[in-house]
């Protein structure tokens, strides 16, 4: 399990697919369920691979919708006082609705350290040598004064590492994203192809930048990261 994730791309780049991804490939693991908490129910799997209908793995999958600011922090504060097995992996999607309810930045720290707290109390409740990861999902708009820079230089100050997304055209019916990992100082940025093919597994491939290939660097300026 790696440090606290801070998943970050515009509408459409596939931050609830990775999410849920990331959620199907740690039920399989044989560790501990996983939370995934989002304020409005998915309409339907973003994923259509084999993984996705297997009925073990969705049963390991907690789906929780808070739909507040106020019921997320319920949620949250709540969490010591649960029973059964601990979550191996603790996710969030669409942070963005839950700071939109006219959160100052005392409130949206208090959310940001609130989500690691409750991962730390997790993984405390696993037990030594193991961890609960954390993954938050935040939407970045394309305009540059959209609003969200604040937030997001809060968040990164909890959440030094970050993945940026960026959708690529693909064959039909598939979908495919540009990944861009920077850590936070544990190692190298790292980029990848993330594809969701329409029959069979996710893969994952190392992304190299193709010379004379003009967005190989548009990506990047446009989310905002170097």
């Amino acid at each position: 399990v790696g440090p606290p994730l801070l998943l970050l791309g515009a509408p459409g780049s596939g931050k609830t697919a990775l999410l849920f991804a990331a959620a199907l490939e740690a039920a399989g693991e044989g560790r501990g369920p996983v939370v995934f908490l989002t304020r409005t129910p998915l309409q339907r799997l973003p994923c259509g691979t084999r993984a996705a209908l297997d009925p073990m793995r969705l049963q390991k999958i907690r789906f929780q919708y808070p739909p507040s600011t106020r019921e997320l922090f319920r949620f949250l504060c709540s969490a010591h006082e649960s029973s059964g097995p601990a979550p191996s992996l603790l996710l969030l999607d669409g942070l963005e609705e839950y700071l939109a309810e006219d959160t100052g930045p005392d409130e949206s720290s208090y959310l940001a350290a609130l989500l690691l707290d409750t991962a730390a109390h997790f993984s405390d409740r696993i037990g030594p040598d193991r961890d609960c990861g954390l993954a938050v999902a935040f939407q970045t708009q394309e305009e540059p004064d959209s609003g969200d820079s604040l937030h997001l230089a809060l968040l990164q100050r909890y959440f030094p590492a970050r993945c940026w997304l960026q959708p690529d055209a693909s064959d039909p019916g598939e979908h495919r994203i540009r990944a861009c990992l920077e850590p936070g100082g544990l190692g190298p940025r790292t980029e990848w192809w993330v594809t969701f093919p329409p029959r069979g597994e996710m893969t994952v491939t190392p992304w190299h930048t193709r010379a004379g290939d003009p967005s190989s660097d548009k990506g990047s300026r446009s989310e905002g990261h170097p």
